[in-house]
């Protein structure tokens, strides 16, 4: 069943792949804007703000699936993906892209978020398949060769109305739990707490500077046994479409 799985999400991400039209975004004729820039010059965050952004056609993907919202590419893994959302936290643990049934699942946003309105924090879901589709690569960023290219900490996430920048700052694995998909926070101090938090789990020191302002990406997979890999990314650039 896994291999009948497995062929039926590398033949739908081929299909994807080439009907849909994704393009660097050129700055010379598109608007851009720099999110919450930090004050000292010598911050990473300056080498980041002069990647591309991506720009992704969803026409195609939206006549296939409704559930459509967004595309996410993140460097040195398998993730290239358009995401999809619905009514809960459930369907796509067990459907494909097309909805038919599937163990492989597909990539999903958290219900309760809203791309067009960011919540300060921001979960995108997916299985860790074996055959590396899906989040099944996502366990790279625990391993030093990813941390080793400078140029992996950032994450693309286009949707229908915006293309966005993220800056990876936090990657660890950690026990089940519910604490870093928290998405709205009650005040400042509490949402800083959460920040100061997942930043200090990190396996890596990636000297991001983070505060209330910031709108956090979250991606989450399974990894041995009950325990999660994650990564936190906050929004450093953005385009209007």
């Amino acid at each position: 069943m896994w291999r009948i799985d497995n062929d039926k999400t590398l033949k739908q991400v081929k299909n994807i792949h080439q009907k849909t039209q994704i393009d660097e975004v050129d700055e010379q004729v598109t608007e851009t804007e720099s999110v919450n820039p930090p004050e000292e010059k010598e911050n990473d965050y300056w080498y980041y703000i002069k990647m591309p952004l991506i720009d992704v056609n969803f026409d195609n993907l939206i006549s296939k699936n409704s559930d459509t919202v967004a595309w996410i590419k993140l460097n040195g893994t398998n993730i290239n993906y358009p995401v999809v959302q619905t009514s809960d936290n459930k369907y796509y643990l067990t459907h494909s892209f097309d909805k038919t049934y599937n163990e492989a699942g597909w990539v999903f946003l958290d219900y309760r978020n809203n791309l067009n309105e960011l919540s300060q924090n921001n979960i995108i879901y997916g299985h860790s398949r074996l055959d590396k589709t899906m989040f099944g690569s996502l366990k790279n960023i625990t391993k030093s060769d990813w941390y080793k290219n400078k140029d992996n900490y950032v994450v693309h996430l286009s949707t229908p109305t915006k293309n966005t920048l993220w800056q990876v700052f936090s990657v660890y694995r950690i026990p089940t739990e519910s604490y870093y998909i928290t998405t709205k926070f009650s005040s400042d101090s509490e949402f800083q707490r959460f920040i100061d938090t997942i930043t200090n789990r990190s396996i890596y020191k990636f000297g991001v500077t983070l505060n209330t302002n910031d709108k956090i990406l979250t991606l989450s997979t399974c990894a041995d046994g009950d325990k999660k890999v994650v990564m936190h990314a906050k929004l450093i650039k953005q385009s209007l479409k």
